[in-house]
């Protein structure tokens, strides 16, 4: 008997293993880019909370550009209110300058909410 069979059906090949024909499947290449902070934290909470959607992504191999795609967003999301919240509360250079530790307990602040804000708006949502 043959090792190795192709099924013109279904376009598959198919080896032996075993007393079992078993289809030849190989996943398609696929750009691997590094996920930071944010795709990590929504790599957890969907693997805990929507696990279909999880599964989905992962055999799609979309699983890694979905959660790159997230942090990218989630980065320029919280950059971008950081820099929006301090203009308004007006946390500057000047004040930096003028009172280092008051402008740090600011900056703090301010990176907290935007911080809750992004946690709320992209990450723990799916």
């Amino acid at each position: 008997m043959k090792n190795r069979i192709y099924d013109e059906n279904n376009g598959l090949l198919y080896e032996k293993q075993g007393d079992y024909y078993l289809p030849c499947l190989e996943l398609p290449e696929q750009e691997n880019k590094p996920i930071a902070i944010w795709g990590q934290r929504h790599l957890r909470y969907i693997k805990q909370h929507k696990r279909v959607f999880y599964a989905n992504l992962l055999t799609a191999c979309e699983l890694n550009s979905y959660l790159a795609d997230v942090d990218e967003q989630a980065e320029n999301l919280f950059c971008r209110l950081v820099k929006d919240i301090a203009e308004k509360e007006n946390v500057t250079e000047k004040l930096k300058a003028e009172n280092q530790m008051l402008w740090v307990q600011r900056m703090n602040s301010v990176r907290n909410r935007a911080m809750e804000i992004v946690n709320a708006e992209l990450i723990y949502t799916a």
